[in-house]
């Protein structure tokens, strides 16, 4: 199908993109050019290819065939249904699935009793001690469904404890589960699960998250205000014959109401067509209804109509399983996979091939000023040789004694520089303070009391876009403070380079207000989430705590992928400046060395200037080597390799 050969595609790339990486770097430590600032640079590229995930999640109210939609675009090739998809309940915990070569094939399933603590589901990832944990054999695809049919467990309690958990509120009675004759209301026995399993699609950074049901959505904030908002595509699903209903339009407006600028990022799947295929309507009479029905959900969602794509997920799956391609064209489920592939993932490849050719372009200006640095090096020492030509042994003496003492106040000067890395680590320390967890922690305070205290919280949005006004200043500073860091920088490099004929150059400077939009997002969830349907929620303490905790927790990675930029430019300034500054005292060495062979020996200064243009022609080719490789990191993947590596 589609997507899973542009996933295989996408894969493939990032493969071959590994090995050259990989072969990029050893080739540069073999040219000894694999200086602190190239390897941090090498490993964040790295990192960046390999870490990089794409999450498509799948959200439904119950009895959608979301589960069954699932089993259809990615684990037909079991030849069964994995996910449990049969009728009644099924998926009822916030489910993902995806590939972690450290861990074994295992079900991780987080009781939901742990809502009870204070952990965030983040914490809670970092204790796989408190997950029961069931170990999965892949290639027994009956052990795999019978497994994982555990994330349909339920638990009954009574009505106080399914309050604690979230599940059950006086104030909200239609909402509640229904009382059972005991009465005792079910609840789900799961507050969350992650199945590890090494699926070729999850191996090459597909992450799937499977979502329950609006009430359940509603009570767990930390998915609805950081896992959703976070997902690269959105497959929201509907019934084919009803379209879209109150409860699915609830999800919507609350949940899954994309900005301008991610519209692309939202597919509304029209489930179950088969139910419409009706033996007394024409197929032309069915399609005209499945097309009105289409063309209403676009408009009551604000999509594009072709964003809205019909699809009879349980014919699929059995087209796909019998091998029945009549049956799987009526089905419709290509053309599912096709917007997936070319419209969703099409555009997560791009963003991220726009990035990595920016890691590259930094990592080839890196290597190439310590090139420059070294050929320049290398004309000023065979210019220097080249006017001893002649010259008697008194005036080669003399030029020793002067190269030395260059090389002495050269030494003296380390104060001057080093007063050039204090400035900067003081500016530095600063921008520091305004991204650390402790001036975050106080920032958000007041928003966390706010939402702490007991009762209905009126002024809630107004605290909301107090702190987040405070936390834009905060990033306005801190972007403040990063321009003249680099104003510093290029003075003081500037100085440098006159001083002592330096070539350095200071990096760009983090786009801390980048972050901004992060900000906007997170704000937008949060507010959104406090629509009339949660204002009873928030009334209860442990359920704002959790939703205080989850902002908390979504507000820090932001925060750190911000400080890791911050750190990737420091090192950046300094392993360049170190590069220089080892580079030079090399160069000394090596005058000193040369000038004492010529002392020594007639023909020294002949053999002398002959290594150094066998070395200038070296590093000519060094540099042609460089283009070539670095190039060849920001090409497509060929066919044949693609092909050879997606079977690898």
């Amino acid at each position: 199908m589609s997507f899973n050969q542009d996933f295989n595609d996408h894969g493939a790339w990032r493969k071959q993109f590994a090995l050259r990486l990989k072969l990029l770097g050893e080739w540069l430590r073999d040219q000894d050019l694999l200086e602190a600032g190239v390897r941090e640079r090498l490993d964040q590229l790295q990192s960046q290819v390999k870490n990089d995930k794409m999450m498509v999640a799948f959200v439904a109210e119950f009895s959608r065939g979301k589960s069954e939609l699932i089993n259809a675009v990615f684990f037909a090739g079991y030849g069964r249904r994995i996910m449990p998809a049969s009728a009644g309940r099924t998926t009822m915990c916030p489910t993902e699935l995806g590939y972690d070569a450290e861990v074994p094939p295992c079900l991780r399933l987080l009781p939901i009793e742990s809502r009870l603590q204070p952990q965030t589901l983040m914490d809670w990832r970092n204790a796989p001690d408190k997950w029961e944990r069931v170990n999965l054999d892949v290639n027994d695809p009956q052990q795999l469904a019978k497994a994982i049919q555990k994330v349909a467990e339920v638990r009954r309690v009574t009505t106080t404890e399914a309050a604690k958990l979230g599940f059950w509120s006086e104030e909200s009675p239609e909402d509640n589960p229904a009382k059972g004759s005991d009465g005792l209301v079910e609840v789900p026995k799961w507050r969350h699960a992650l199945i590890n399993m090494a699926h070729p699609l999850l191996k090459q950074g597909l992450v799937i998250l499977d979502t329950p049901g609006l009430n359940a959505i509603g009570a767990e904030p930390e998915l609805t205000v950081s896992l959703l908002p976070q997902a690269q595509a959105v497959v929201f699903i509907l019934a084919a014959d009803t379209g879209v209903t109150k409860s699915d339009l609830s999800i919507w407006r609350e949940h899954l109401v994309p900005t301008k600028d991610a519209v692309d990022s939202r597919l509304a799947v029209l489930n179950k067509i088969d139910t419409m295929w009706d033996a007394l309507s024409t197929p032309e009479q069915v399609q005209l209804q499945i097309a009105s029905q289409r063309t209403d959900s676009a408009e009551i969602l604000g999509l594009d109509p072709r964003q809205v794509i019909a699809v009879s997920a349980q014919k699929g799956l059995l087209a796909k399983v019998s091998r029945d391609e009549k049956l799987l064209h009526a089905s419709n489920l290509p053309a599912l996979e096709t917007a997936l592939g070319e419209g969703l993932l099409g555009r997560r490849r791009q963003i991220l091939a726009h990035s990595v050719s920016q890691g590259v372009m930094a990592l080839r200006q890196e290597i190439d000023r310590l090139v420059h640095t070294r050929s320049r090096d290398i004309v000023e020492q065979i210019q220097e040789l080249e006017g001893l030509r002649g010259k008697n042994a008194g005036v080669i003496k003399q030029m020793r004694l002067r190269i030395e003492q260059e090389q002495a106040d050269f030494d003296a000067s380390g104060a001057k520089i080093q007063a050039v890395r204090s400035v900067h680590l003081r500016l530095l320390k600063d921008l520091f303070t305004l991204l650390d967890n402790t001036h975050l922690k106080k920032r958000v305070s007041e928003l966390a009391h706010a939402l702490k205290q007991p009762g209905i919280k009126l002024g809630v949005r107004r605290a909301y876009t107090h702190t987040f006004k405070r936390l834009g200043a905060d990033l306005t500073q801190a972007e403040k403070l990063a321009v003249d860091i680099q104003s510093m920088l290029e003075g003081s490099f500037k100085g440098l380079n006159a001083e002592y004929g330096f070539s350095l150059q200071p990096p760009s400077p983090p786009q801390i207000a980048s972050y901004q939009k992060d900000l906007v997002l997170i704000e937008r969830s949060h507010v959104q989430y406090l629509g009339m349907g949660n204002v009873l929620r928030l009334a209860q303490p442990e359920f704002a705590e959790r939703l205080a905790r989850a902002l908390m927790s979504r507000l820090r990675v932001v925060y750190d992928t911000a400080i890791n930029e911050v750190e990737l430019w420091n090192k950046s300034a300094a392993s360049q400046l170190d590069a220089q500054l080892r580079e030079r005292r090399r160069n000394f060495s090596r005058r000193i060395e040369a000038v004492s062979r010529i002392q020594q020996a007639a023909g020294g200064l002949d053999e002398r200037i002959r290594e150094l243009q066998s070395q200038q022609a070296h590093l000519a080719l060094t540099e042609a080597k460089l283009g070539e490789l670095t190039d060849q990191l920001s090409e497509p993947v060929p066919e044949e390799v693609s092909t050879e590596l997606a079977s690898a």
